[in-house]
């Protein structure tokens, strides 16, 4: 992996657990979190954004159900909370800064 990806990878972790815990009840779809992280200035293909949900759901920061194709609803956990907020790390997913 190149020093970007490394970089990378984690921070969009650290951006998808942010986004979902600003959302109505910690869930959104890919969709919406594909165009949120790409409005941050993170350019990822759905592909990765898929790709990093996948990895959190094995995390058990998020939970994921896919109600059709190509589609998948994401939502939250405690542990994924927790580590959004800076009370826990995971490692992989880059630790947020303070005061955030």
């Amino acid at each position: 992996m190149s020093y970007l990806t490394d970089a990378f990878q984690p921070h969009l972790r650290l951006t998808l657990l942010r986004v979902l815990a600003e959302a109505p009840g910690y869930c959104t779809n890919s969709s919406i979190l594909h165009q949120a992280v790409n409005s941050m200035g993170l350019r990822a293909s759905r592909d990765q954004v898929a790709a990093e949900l996948a990895w959190l759901a094995e995390q058990r920061a998020i939970e994921t159900a896919e109600p059709a194709i190509g589609l998948i609803v994401a939502t939250l956990t405690n542990r994924g909370h927790d580590v959004q907020s800076g009370c826990s790390t995971l490692p992989g997913v880059q630790k947020p800064s303070p005061g955030r």
